[in-house]
């Protein structure tokens, strides 16, 4: 593991993007980026050739460096594609001093119990050798949580547990993130039974094994408190779950000691059609916001 990643991870001012869109939110990431699915007609290698140009775009801005972003989460193909000749997990550390991650789920299984476990993961061991060869310091792996079911959250927390361990031992840290829905008609209470699942899964750990948590911006402000504050958290991160950015941001001002890790909401505003100059623009207002609600 490299040491400066994990000191900047544990210490560092700042958020992480999250540009990890995978191959069934890839189509509406690129429409709210003004590319149309006429402009690759199913074609699925043009596609994410379109969703890479993104991407590239956003981590080769000038605004878009460690200086405010701790680190970005990757999808298998962007991390397989470069950026000027250099593997795009290996630039955004090596130019722009971005700790680079990679998410691993395969996607999410039907509703049961109130909840959607992740898919089997059968090649997670070669998915991880490789992200260790592209440098990434760890991973990220997505559940879904509808409804405050005991049965289905303690089934989400245990699987992410699971395969968190199986990440550790391949010497990466785990962003575990058991998502809660935003509309959920018991987001409350269903909070309060997650938090009580993975506060008895760390307890679980060594002392010297380290997760971070990606969690649903809570109805209750400060309800992650203990979890920020535990040994064994490396960091807690919030996703915005479909929030607009403005709303996110403000929830996550009430949390003190939560980052950012936002997708939809860090590109809200960001077009195809800008010229540099705007593009660069949007994107530096947009990374300041998130860079000031996620550091209180």
């Amino acid at each position: 593991m490299n040491e400066e990643q994990f000191e900047k991870v544990r210490k560092g001012r700042g958020f992480i993007a999250a540009l990890d869109q995978s191959g069934g939110s890839t189509p509406k990431a690129l429409e709210l980026y003004g590319i149309d699915e006429s402009a690759y007609a199913g074609d699925d290698d043009k596609m994410f050739a379109l969703i890479h140009e993104m991407r590239a775009r956003i981590i080769k801005s000038p605004a878009f460096n460690g200086d405010r972003v701790l680190g970005a989460i990757l999808f298998e193909n962007t991390m397989e594609h470069d950026i000027d000749g250099l593997g795009t997990a290996e630039y955004l550390w090596s130019v722009k001093q971005v700790v680079p991650f990679l998410k691993v789920d395969n996607g999410l299984a039907e509703e049961a119990d109130g909840v959607q476990v992740m898919k089997p993961i059968p090649d997670l061991d070669d998915l991880l050798a490789r992200a260790t060869k592209h440098r990434a310091f760890g991973t990220k792996m997505r559940s879904v949580i509808k409804l405050a079911n005991q049965t289905g959250i303690e089934a989400i927390a245990q699987q992410q547990f699971d395969v968190g361990r199986q990440i550790i031992a391949a010497d990466l840290v785990p962003i575990i993130e058991p998502e809660i829905d935003i509309h959920s008609p018991q987001k409350a209470e269903a909070e309060a039974l997650l938090k009580s699942a993975i506060r008895s899964r760390l307890a679980q750990l060594p002392a010297d094994r380290h997760v971070m948590l990606k969690l649903t911006l809570p109805e209750s402000d400060n309800l992650y408190a203990e979890l920020i504050d535990h040994p064994n958290v490396l960091r807690v991160a919030a996703l915005s779950g479909g929030y607009r950015r403005q709303e996110a941001n403000a929830r996550l001002l009430r949390n003190q000691g939560m980052i950012a890790s936002f997708s939809r909401a860090l590109t809200e505003g960001l077009s195809a059609d800008q010229d540099d100059d705007e593009f660069g623009a949007e994107l530096d207002a947009s990374i300041q916001s998130i860079y000031e609600a996620s550091n209180t």
